[in-house]
């Protein structure tokens, strides 16, 4: 008989957590694992394995921590799975393969996502997973970008035999989970164990490279790559075009993030990556990255911090865990408010962010309601700090450097569900191609193309759709 009650994940207490950046939700037990695994009804025709982009066993990895085989889970897991513990903290398995749960019908799903963490961080601590060795088959194949679609395309197609380098234009590997998602989030040692595991598998990663400068696709192709997937993300910043977006203390979340994050500017002067710590801070808008960027902002010992967005709380494109999360450690929010200007000092630093109230009118292409604003209803917020976290749009340097690579009109890479691109060989995946999206539907889409690139590569050459 399936327990009832989900078991319930231990966190920080909001206030202490509000101050530092150590992990807010701190995992499981064992013994928590197996009472939650123990919901587990295996269903014999599992739905909740159509949600998973990356094809995880759900109901057999989960039979294993049942029976307390904790080794045996974390193996099956990443049979088709490198990297459980960022899928465990980043991936919205409310979405995805919880939302498939059976019990979702009579109560609340198993915590896959969870069960998943714990996994693979009990692997961290006790366990003893090998990389599978396999035989090359000779052929190589480039990936362009070390983040979640590259890594999971490179680690498929090093498990079928290739000879996989990726190249990575930061200093690091791991794209926006090393820059992007803040430490109390997804801890960076996480993300480099994970890498790690990635290159045990055989796949080289080279840093420092940026793909379209420092070498080209053509040049790739004529250094003996037979193929090549293009995971390179979306790295670039999109603002409001409002007046005062040039003041000091504006910056794009992206930046934001990425001082934080990647170059620990939260332990300035240890790091000398500094940053401005604003004690009034405006994030506009309402996603992952706009929380990532306000709950970061109160860690760097904001006073007051918003979110500044033109429509409800019922259109927020956040993930409830994260808005929530916000919202017990203090965020305030400013919704059906919209951005019209930045106010600046006589110096050209922030002062304030001038917003006009908005009303909800018909739905729009997106389907949601379009915000249109009230006339008189201007006002300022006060502020020191204003981050422009409004997505972002993919680097042009690649397409603009490979002949036959076609892009959309708004610069994401023109390419087929199963990756393929308008050049022969070349595959692409990820936010490159969608925009700003999630890890998991990146690390789906590099899985995708892994399979489509082996079975190219295994036959007819001249065939390409």
């Amino acid at each position: 008989m399936a327990v009832k009650k989900r078991t319930a994940m231990p966190m920080q207490d909001p206030k202490v957590r509000a101050t530092n950046f150590e992990q807010v939700a701190t995992g499981y037990t064992e013994e928590m694992a197996v009472e939650e695994a123990n919901r587990c009804l295996q269903c014999k025709n599992p739905t909740c394995m159509v949600g998973c982009p990356v094809a995880v066993k759900i109901p057999n990895f989960i039979k294993h921590l049942k029976q307390k085989d904790f080794q045996a889970a974390i193996d099956t897991i990443k049979e088709t799975n490198s990297l459980p513990a960022v899928c465990g903290r980043v991936c919205p398995q409310e979405h995805q393969c919880e939302s498939k749960c059976v019990l979702v019908k009579t109560g609340q799903p198993v915590a896959v996502g969870r069960l998943e963490r714990f996994a693979a961080d009990w692997e961290a601590r006790e366990g003893s997973s090998k990389a599978p060795k396999v035989q090359s088959n000779g052929k190589k194949v480039a990936v362009v970008g070390a983040g979640p679609a590259g890594l999971t395309c490179a680690g498929d197609l090093a498990k079928l035999g290739y000879q996989v380098t990726v190249y990575e234009s930061l200093h690091a590997a791991g794209g926006v989970l090393i820059y992007g998602i803040p430490e109390f989030r997804l801890p960076k040692d996480v993300v480099r164990r994970e890498v790690d595991y990635v290159r045990e598998l055989g796949v080289n990663i080279e840093t420092d490279v940026v793909v379209g400068r420092t070498i080209t696709i053509d040049e790739l192709f004529e250094d003996g790559y037979e193929a090549v997937f293009v995971g390179s993300g979306a790295g670039l910043p999109m603002f409001m075009h409002i007046p005062g977006e040039n003041l000091n203390g504006v910056y794009s979340a992206n930046e934001w993030l990425t001082r934080i994050n990647l170059m620990k500017a939260y332990l300035f002067p240890e790091f000398d990556t500094p940053v401005k710590r604003g004690k009034r801070v405006a994030v506009v808008g309402a996603g992952n990255v706009a929380m990532d960027s306000v709950r970061s902002a109160l860690r760097l010992g904001a006073e007051k911090a918003f979110i500044v967005y033109r429509r409800s709380r019922a259109e927020m494109p956040a993930r409830l865990e994260e808005l929530e999360n916000a919202e017990e450690e203090g965020v305030e929010f400013h919704l059906l408010t919209n951005p019209t200007r930045v106010v600046g000092d006589d110096k050209g630093w922030v002062t304030g962010l001038e917003c006009v109230k908005m009303e909800l009118g018909e739905p729009d292409k997106s389907g949601r309601r379009r915000p249109v604003p009230i006339p008189g209803s201007e006002y300022v917020i006060d502020c020191d700090i204003v981050v422009m976290a409004l997505g972002t749009n993919p680097n042009p340097i690649i397409s603009t450097t490979t002949p036959g690579l076609n892009i959309k009109d708004w610069g994401g890479l023109i390419a087929t569900d199963s990756g393929r691109t308008t050049r022969k060989g070349v595959w692409a995946g990820g936010d490159a191609v969608t925009g700003s999206a999630t890890v998991i539907l990146a690390m789906g889409a590099g899985k995708t193309a892994a399979q489509d690139i082996d079975e190219y590569l295994r036959g007819d050459k001249e065939t390409w759709v």
